[in-house]
């Protein structure tokens, strides 16, 4: 059965890597969602959707992103919602939840020792949360193999 998909990510190696799931997405309607308007390129003619970015850094920054966020999940309506992080996806997770959309989280595979900041709380919003490291895998937190 076909899905409405929004794939999320923040903007570099977050977005790369999201981009290197679209085998999975194949058959599906597939909404791509970052922080660089210009990344409007790398996913041709998919729909695509820009936001504010926010970080710890930039805190200030949150109800801006979580309004965008919330447009978002308005006017694509996911069923489903697959990220590679970091905060903005976080917040769409967080948002999407209470209406039982189904989320995967898959933490960066730049995160070979430790779970990333936003993976640890995403283990409480995600539907699925999945490392790319065995050594990695907790109760929360599974291992499929290599997915990215």
């Amino acid at each position: 059965m076909k899905k409405r998909i929004l794939a999320i990510a923040s903007g570099g190696g977050h977005f790369v890597q999201l981009l290197r799931l679209r085998p999975a997405f194949e058959g599906h309607e597939v909404h791509f969602a970052t922080v660089h308007p210009e990344s409007r390129a790398e996913v041709g003619d998919a729909p695509f959707h820009s936001f504010r970015d926010v970080s710890r850094a930039d805190w200030w920054r949150l109800p801006l992103t979580t309004l965008d966020i919330l447009a978002l999940l308005i006017r694509v309506r996911p069923q489903v919602i697959i990220t590679t992080g970091a905060l903005p996806p976080l917040i769409a997770l967080a948002l999407a939840r209470p209406f039982g959309v189904r989320t995967l989280w898959v933490d960066s595979i730049a995160n070979s020792e430790t779970l990333s900041g936003s993976g640890k709380l995403a283990r409480k919003l995600a539907s699925q949360v999945v490392t790319q490291w065995p050594g990695l895998a907790a109760p929360g937190v599974a291992h499929w193999g290599s997915v990215l």
